[in-house]
């Protein structure tokens, strides 16, 4: 039985939920307050990209792309409507950021500066030559990830690590072009 997909609402508590967590805050009692905790600079990026792929994969492409448009105006972010994103998606800052990943798992933090895309001009959004990012990956800020790879679960990628090729699980890459420097204890 395929496990599945949560909705859009219950990515958005999940969301709110995973920015508390990372700023030790007390958990919420009532649904005002997770709704209200919405409004933060950190978290309207979020909710816009979600907004995004939700209109995407409706069928709503120009709604998708003024949602996108907005998060690109307001917050300096360009998020690929049809990158699909798992719960808890954070970015501290967002401002110069670009993804155009395949997809990217649950739990990532995403600095600013940072490029999820192909290795050259690709416009048709091929996904062979766009990046994979797994769960609980964090992404220093800068970070270049091109090309047609695989980022692992825990993976960490360090402030201007330029990665070209693939990442396993639990490691730390770093450096230009970014190598394994560490590997992580799980």
């Amino acid at each position: 039985m395929e496990k599945q997909e949560p909705g859009l609402r219950q990515l958005l508590v999940m969301d709110v939920q995973r920015h508390r967590e990372l700023f030790g805050s007390q958990p919420l009692e009532s649904k005002v307050k997770v709704w209200l905790s919405m409004f933060s600079p950190r978290f309207i990026p979020v909710l816009l990209c979600r907004l995004a792929y939700k209109s995407h994969t409706l069928g709503a492409g120009v709604l998708a792309r003024m949602f996108s448009l907005l998060n690109f105006l307001l917050f300096g972010i360009e998020i690929a409507t049809t990158c699909k994103i798992g719960p808890g998606l954070f970015f501290p800052h967002t401002h110069g950021t670009v993804i155009g990943a395949v997809s990217i798992g649950k739990n990532a933090i995403i600095y600013q500066g940072v490029t999820l895309g192909a290795k050259d001009l690709d416009f048709t959004y091929d996904a062979a030559h766009r990046p994979i990012v797994g769960d609980d990956v964090f992404i220093g800020a800068g970070a270049k990830i091109l090309g047609g790879l695989t980022i692992g679960d825990n993976v960490a990628v360090a402030a201007n690590a330029v990665l070209l090729e693939s990442a396993p699980d639990d490691v730390v890459v770093g450096g230009v072009p970014a190598k394994i420097i560490k590997y992580r204890k799980v």
